[in-house]
């Protein structure tokens, strides 16, 4: 049973941090699926700046952290955080419209479909495949989140990176060493925060960009299921779907407690009566095993988690 951050260690965040540090707090109000324990502490940042200083603070005091945004693809742990939690909200976004080739700079909280419409407003394609993306920028950069048939690698300029212990960097897609869900980021985690991120647009018109984000989202109202959920549960192995190979194991609408195999689309677990985060995580151990004993084939998360899992060590070297 993990344990609590002491009395010692609140004490000296709330020197650092005065009021804006809450304490115990339910991280199922700030994930997509609804569920997690508390974290030991909770810190909001509103800016780019606000997100550096918090870094770096945390850092020279050795204080872990966890930084978040908009909590898709994040399954937390009942027992919670130990730690502080950073909730990324710097959102700032500015469209360069000047440059011979268009360009959107953000700040790593800003939400990818919100920048993607941004974009749309004034004519600029190349994010169309975004429009339906919950998540904010800086996960989308850190996992090189895609859907369409296109990727964040297809897209990156440079993300404005604050690494520990060298400071700041700015970083090409060819740095992040981008992979099928993955970068150099997040396989060497927990030493790095992506600041701010530029990427690259296409002059388009209003109306074509809109019109191909308007069949994107029909398409994902078609095939993705509504409700509480953490988004895509494993990655896709190569030249196949992870739905595909869950749905022909006869997995769809398979339950552990409150969590449930989507009938609609088999890659998406839903937290449908008040599911725990052990609900989900033991639903998706049995999908792996399933799905490995009839189908060969060992399913790799794509979610993240924060906490203590039942054999998640494990599960991480064994993907």
């Amino acid at each position: 049973m993990p344990v609590s951050a002491s009395a010692a260690l609140l004490k000296e965040l709330r020197n650092l941090f005065g009021d804006r540090l809450q304490e115990h707090v339910r991280m199922a109000y700030y994930t997509t699926a609804r569920v997690g324990g508390p974290a030991d502490a909770l810190l909001i940042v509103q800016t780019m700046q606000e997100l550096e200083q918090a870094a770096i603070t945390l850092w020279s005091h050795a204080v872990p952290f966890h930084l978040i945004g908009s909590g898709s693809n994040l399954l937390v742990s009942d027992s919670g955080v130990r730690g502080v939690v950073v909730l990324n909200r710097s959102r700032n976004v500015k469209i360069d419209l000047h440059s011979s080739t268009p360009t959107v700079w953000a700040e790593s909280g800003a939400n990818l479909s919100g920048i993607a419409r941004q974009a749309a407003l004034r004519g600029l394609g190349g994010l169309e495949w975004a429009s339906t993306i919950p998540g904010t920028l800086g996960g989308a950069v850190y996992g090189n989140a895609g859907a369409f048939g296109a990727d964040m690698a297809g897209n990156l300029v440079l993300a404005e990176i604050l690494h520990y212990p060298e400071g700041r960097l700015d970083w090409t897609a060819a740095n992040m060493a981008y992979g099928y869900r993955t970068s150099h980021l997040k396989r060497d985690p927990g030493k790095a925060v992506i600041l701010a991120a530029r990427l690259q647009l296409s002059q388009s018109t209003p109306e074509a960009v809109q019109a191909q984000m308007s069949e994107n989202a029909e398409k994902r109202k078609k095939s993705q299921p509504p409700g509480a959920s953490l988004g895509s549960m494993f990655k896709n192995p190569p030249g196949e779907y992870a739905g595909r190979l869950i749905e022909s194991a006869g997995l769809k609408g398979s339950r552990v407690g409150g969590a449930m195999v989507s009938p609609v689309h088999a890659n998406f677990i839903i937290n449908s009566e008040d599911a725990s985060a052990a609900d989900i995580w033991n639903l998706m151990q049995h999908v792996r095993e399933v799905v490995h004993q009839k189908c060969g084939i060992l399913l790799e998360p794509e979610i993240e988690t924060l906490g203590e899992f039942p054999g998640k060590e494990k599960t991480a070297s064994a993907v």
